[in-house]
């Protein structure tokens, strides 16, 4: 037998609430079988533009693997470096 779902504090901060659903199951809060799925078109990843000085050959390098690819060569930057990090 399903019981109801408790109800949901009230936070002050988000970092408040974040530190709450760390540590609490959400089940115990949450009737996910009513739950709808919810479209955010217009959401955006939030990215931040840095400035990185190259020497100009790496950078030629770059740019000829990333045409080898047909990708835009700061995207496989961008793929290259996901990638290291994640072997860490």
């Amino acid at each position: 037998m399903n019981k109801p779902p408790k109800p949901a504090p009230s936070f002050v901060t988000e970092a408040e609430e974040r530190r709450f659903w760390e540590q609490n199951d959400s089940t115990d809060y949450v009737d996910w079988k009513t739950a709808e799925r919810v479209r955010m078109p217009n959401l955006k990843p939030s990215t931040l533009a840095i400035s990185l000085r190259l020497p100009l050959p790496l950078l030629e390098r770059i740019k000829i693997a990333a045409n080898k690819r047909d990708v835009p060569y700061q995207s496989l930057i961008k793929m290259w470096l996901a990638e290291r990090i994640d072997s860490i």
